[in-house]
């Protein structure tokens, strides 16, 4: 599955590195062609003759081989890699990574290189959920690099939670999938999208919002670009970095923006999906000046703000295709299919708040697909990386895009 691939096998300094061993046989086995980089910390946990024998090929460490100065080129390594995985991933590894830090022939390799990045971290729990670790990782994905997510157990530490590297068959399934890209299933699709929260003030300081991220929206985005798509993103104050290359971005805030911003480019969209989380209602009235505090209770009227599905569904062109997407938190599937057909949507994904690391915020998520027929496809708690592929593979099966 991997034959004729030419794979870059990057080693951190982890304990997690006595398994890049078995990827490395692996992925050779798979028929990759493998060359190994190592930091001078990996191989504190690995030696360079174990990986060297199971690769067939020497092991590099540092910009230079030998005593005589002969120099590893990293620029050319970049270039020759049709993909590069970096297997264990440490703190260290995705902080230089993210700030451009090429201190070492791995990072410098990873600035030089053309071909798709994949990342396998491994850490203890508290170094992975810190802060600068997360602000790491989510700019690291936003510059296209594809996360293979830590799995959850025993760790060097005795303390057991998320951290673990993924192991190395599921690795090598992962590396399979990115270097034998999916179909261009949208190829020629204009797609409409709206991505995140809306936010209403109440006066300059407050606003009535939700807690949307924008993460699913914009798993759906990458996606769609990987499939072909012209992708037209309509964006709310998300909280996470809006991913640019390749998009046309309009970033707006109110639900009266959004809704302004949607008519007009619907207009000319093949699909829209609306996967933003648009609020209901608004303050009736706005102060210009911040509302002072005053008793022991404040009344706030709300009106009802545009509602943007219903819209779009009343002006949908024929062939245009229109995908809603509802959180419930109870009769789940029956207030979602009934948000269908009063809005005139094609199909309907829906999220509860009931499954446990799906919804808001999570990087994982668990989605029911709904059409009109009330026929539901239900897949299974997933990174939103594949809850979104899920679902373009279910639209596209079921639009007959037949593109190669």
């Amino acid at each position: 599955m991997l034959k004729g691939k030419r794979i870059i096998l990057g080693i951190s300094g982890s304990i997690a590195a006595y398994k890049s061993a078995e990827l490395c046989r692996l992925l050779v086995k798979a028929g990759a062609e493998v060359q190994v980089l190592m930091t001078k910390d990996a191989a504190q946990f690995i030696t360079p003759l174990t990986l060297s024998t199971l690769s067939k090929k020497p092991v590099f460490t540092d910009f230079v081989k030998n005593n005589q100065g002969e120099w590893v080129n990293h620029v050319e390594l970049g270039l020759w890699a049709d993909l590069l995985l970096i297997a264990p991933a440490t703190a260290t590894t995705l902080s230089r990574m993210a700030t451009g830090f090429a201190d070492n022939l791995l990072t410098a390799v990873h600035l030089s290189a053309r071909c798709p990045v994949a990342l396998a971290p491994a850490m203890d729990l508290d170094m992975w959920l810190s802060p600068a670790n997360q602000r790491n990782v989510k700019q690291l994905l936003a510059d296209g690099v594809h996360l293979i997510e830590p799995t959850e157990g025993e760790l060097a530490s005795g303390l057991s939670g998320k951290g673990r590297m993924a192991e190395p068959e599921d690795i090598v399934q992962c590396v399979n999938k990115l270097s034998n890209p999916v179909k261009q299933t949208f190829a020629g699709k204009k797609v409409l999208l709206t991505v995140g929260p809306t936010q209403e003030s109440l006066d300059p300081v407050r606003f009535i919002s939700n807690h949307s991220t924008g993460k699913m929206g914009f798993a759906i985005a990458r996606e769609l670009k990987k499939r072909g798509a012209e992708v037209v993103l309509v964006v709310g104050p998300v909280s996470e970095p809006i991913p640019t290359e390749g998009f046309l971005i309009h970033e707006v805030v109110s639900a009266h923006d959004m809704a302004k911003a949607a008519k007009q480019l619907a207009e000319e969209a093949d699909i829209v999906i609306l996967s933003a989380a648009v609020a209901d209602y608004r303050p009736a009235t706005y102060s210009p000046a911040k509302i002072k505090k005053q008793g022991d209770y404040m009344e706030i009227r709300l009106e009802k703000t545009e509602d943007i599905a219903k819209s779009l569904g009343e002006n949908k062109r024929e062939n245009q295709v229109l995908v809603g997407f509802a959180l419930e938190t109870n009769n789940e599937e029956e207030n979602a299919y009934q948000k269908l057909l009063n809005k005139n949507l094609d199909f309907i994904v829906l999220n509860s708040l009931n499954d446990k690391q799906a919804g808001f915020a999570h990087d994982t998520n668990k989605i029911t697909i709904i059409d009109r027929e009330n026929k539901q496809v239900a897949l299974p708690l997933l990174s939103k990386s594949d809850a979104a592929s899920g679902l373009l593979d279910f639209l596209a099966e079921k639009l007959k895009f037949v593109y190669a």
